[in-house]
């Protein structure tokens, strides 16, 4: 009997350390950083349901699309979020795996009590060019309008609104005010009746603002899915494979998103999981031909 008892002990020993070890190991935080935008459209909720279920937390930072790739890269953090793919022969993005997840926008944002409704890609070119400075040649009041614009030319969205408007990454913009984030640049356009700017729904759609139809299209579900909305994008989870004591977990966490558990998640913010409109991927050379196509008829139309 005092073996036996020996043994129990021993087991329930064994078995309490075996416990224990694996509940330490689940309580090792994964720490993500990158876009707002990302953060907004699905990170947050997915993060919050997969430490339900796996007992693994998440420790989440901004700072942007290029962080959520570089800081990947140089493994200050185990995963990251970009709205923007990597830059081609660019050292610090190299060998970053980049997933997409979800499909988002970039909708024209304003004042909510701007009678202007609707924009051309036509009259959104003129604007970030300089060329149109007044409320009222958008059918808006007399008054000046103040253009704010994210920092640099590799945000997420100021990339992204170059590289599909203009084809040119190193397009310079005119605007009135600069932002490091979209986050500041969303919140000002809530309180400035003359401000207009571009982020993605996905952070756009929970702010207190007007989103402005394209060329007679809004930016709903909808036709985001089916690209009726000409200016959408994919949003990643970015990652290094190679010597990386987390891949596991961060392939676990992936495969999550991924699955139909993570893209209910994903729809109940209102944003288009990435496997919902794959057929996305094959339309965006003529999202791009039609971008440049309809540029050429509102010019057409003005000489």
């Amino acid at each position: 009997m005092k073996n036996f008892l020996l043994m129990v002990l021993g087991l329930t020993f064994s078995v309490s350390a075996v416990f224990a070890a694996d509940s330490e190991e689940k309580q090792e935080a994964l720490h993500w950083a990158g876009c707002g935008i990302t953060k907004k459209a699905f990170m947050k909720e997915l993060a919050a349901e997969y430490e339900k279920i796996y007992g693994v937390p998440f420790v989440l930072e901004g700072g942007g699309a290029t962080k959520g790739i570089r800081r990947v890269k140089d493994r200050s953090v185990d995963l990251g979020g970009s709205c923007r793919p990597k830059l081609p022969g660019v050292a610090e993005e190299r060998y970053v795996h980049m997933t997409p997840v979800a499909w988002d926008a970039l909708v024209v944002m304003v004042h909510k009590d701007n009678p202007v409704s609707d924009i051309s890609l036509r009259q959104v070119k003129d604007l970030y060019e300089g060329k149109i400075t007044n409320w009222k040649e958008l059918g808006g009041y007399d008054a000046p309008i103040e253009l704010l614009v994210r920092k640099g030319k590799i945000s997420g969205v100021g990339y992204t609104l170059r590289q599909l408007i203009w084809g040119n990454p190193d397009q310079e913009f005119k605007g009135s005010k600069e932002y490091p984030s979209s986050g500041p640049l969303e919140k000002a356009i809530e309180t400035n009746p003359n401000a207009i700017g571009i982020s993605g729904i996905s952070s756009a759609s929970k702010r207190n603002v007007k989103l402005l139809a394209l060329e007679g299209k809004t930016p709903s579900l909808e036709n985001i899915q089916s690209g009726n909305y000409l200016l959408y994008r994919p949003l990643y989870i970015t990652y290094m494979a190679r010597n990386n004591p987390r891949l596991k977990e961060i392939k676990r966490f992936i495969a999550f998103a991924l699955s139909k558990q993570g893209r209910k998640i994903i729809r109940a913010q209102g944003v288009v999981p990435y496997l919902d409109a794959i057929g996305l991927t094959s339309k965006q050379k003529e999202q791009r031909r039609k971008v440049r196509e309809l540029q050429e008829k509102h010019l057409s139309s003005k000489e």
